[in-house]
């Protein structure tokens, strides 16, 4: 075992053609539960096929461990295609890794090379604690869609709502931040653990769409208001959420939540002065 206290290597480039094969050296965190230290541990990866996805590099690393009577790596996964966001890691100091645009599931091992040393590490954030390992806790962010991440307008069925005509624009709009899958890359990666990407991301696809409309603004104020209860930074524009988010989405979307949040607070001071 060994303790690192810092260190970030980027792959600077793709392994070479000339090898199916690639040896590793992985710096994993290791951290048997939120109340126990926990610490970064060595081990080597050799042989990995430059075919494999970095979550079946894990796997084989995890086999290993098990033939051995060691306690396997614990990391989250499902779908492993990129939809589900479930397999958030920070990979050489980056969110899902190198390469933009991609989620750790679908980064795969050519684009290492051989010799390289690799550190793993869990979602960096007091709003997603650490589960054990490489896993944590992310319902912070099912509470705030919770808040009001949904329509309750009766809307009728589907033939009604295809009969709502939608504007390309708006619809190209809400479709972009509909892409958002949660993963919590922009909490991980924001210097202030912010998660106004994700929530202006879920607001816009709800806010742009015509059947939204009604609750646009009440709906803002809800899902502000808990995501600054449940502790997350705030947002001070530096870039890094956009530039990890797996599925690009714009910082164009904070500045719209923005908008409409001074929007629906003026309303609001309207409305109470009203009584």
């Amino acid at each position: 075992m060994a303790t690192v206290m810092d260190a970030s290597v980027a792959p600077t480039g793709p392994a070479a053609r000339g090898s199916e094969t690639i040896d590793l050296t992985l710096y994993v965190w290791r951290q048997r539960g939120p109340e126990h230290a926990g610490q970064l541990v060595r081990y080597e990866a050799p042989g990995v096929s430059i075919h494999m996805s970095f979550l079946e590099m894990l796997d084989v690393v995890n086999e290993r461990l098990i033939k051995h009577g060691d306690d396997p790596i614990a990391f989250d996964h499902d779908c492993r295609e990129g939809i589900c966001g479930m397999c958030g890691m920070v990979i050489n100091g980056v969110a899902h890794g190198p390469n933009r645009a991609t989620t750790a599931c679908q980064l795969h091992m050519r684009y290492f090379e051989d010799g390289d040393t690799i550190y793993i590490e869990p979602w960096r954030a007091r709003s997603f604690p650490v589960i054990k390992d490489l896993v944590v806790d992310r319902s912070a962010l099912d509470r705030i869609i919770e808040a009001g991440g949904f329509i309750t307008a009766p809307t009728g069925g589907a033939p009604d709502a295809n009969a709502i005509l939608v504007p390309k624009a708006d619809a190209d709009t809400a479709f972009d931040a509909a892409a958002c899958i949660g993963c919590g890359a922009c909490v991980a990666a924001c210097p202030n653990a912010s998660a106004m990407l994700f929530t202006a991301a879920k607001l816009t696809h709800l806010g742009t769409l015509p059947q939204g409309q009604v609750e646009r603004y009440s709906r803002t104020l809800a899902m502000v208001a808990k995501q600054d209860d449940l502790g997350f930074g705030t947002c001070t524009n530096i870039g890094e959420c956009a530039r990890v988010c797996p599925k690009e989405i714009s910082m164009e979307t904070i500045a719209r939540m923005n908008r409409d949040l001074i929007k629906a607070s003026l309303k609001r001071k309207r409305r109470q002065k009203g009584r």
